[in-house]
């Protein structure tokens, strides 16, 4: 009888375009990781790009924000890196950058100056080109853990 039960061991073989969007997830929330290094470390070579006003408004976050901030990014590069072994871990550190996210730009456009410190319509573009990444992620990844990719 126990030889009449197969157990599936094997992942289905990991699309090519699959493997495009982890580097690229790693990459593009790797330039997150490195604005939020450079910036908490006070690096001053990247500091010169920011205006007094805007260099106050970057130093002077509160804690809470700063930690919001710390979780979105880390975990949006953890889930980057989970793509790339193919753990199933990826979907839902994904969905904790969402969720941290959501809160982060809640905030600056929502009760700070960011909206005229961070280039006006632009910066707000920009942000929601981050949030859509983060979903697309999120997506990918929820697919490859129904698909048997992620493990």
């Amino acid at each position: 009888m126990a030889d009449d039960i197969e157990i599936a061991t094997e992942r289905p073989k990991t699309p090519v375009w699959f493997w495009i969007v982890g580097v690229v997830a790693l990459i593009w929330n790797g330039f997150g990781a490195v604005d939020y290094t450079l910036t908490q470390m006070g690096n001053e070579a990247y500091l010169s790009a920011f205006t007094e006003e805007q260099l106050a408004f970057y130093l002077g976050f509160p804690l809470w924000y700063e930690a919001v901030w710390a979780i979105a990014v880390w975990s949006a590069m953890l889930g980057s890196a989970a793509l790339l072994i193919r753990t199933r871990f990826a979907a839902p550190l994904f969905l904790v950058s969402i969720a941290f996210y959501i809160i982060s730009a809640a905030y600056l456009f929502g009760f700070t100056a960011a909206y005229d410190l961070m280039g006006g319509i632009g910066g707000v573009i920009f942000s929601l080109v981050i949030f859509l990444s983060l979903v697309a992620f999120w997506r990918v990844a929820s697919w490859g853990v129904k698909a048997g990719v992620l493990r």
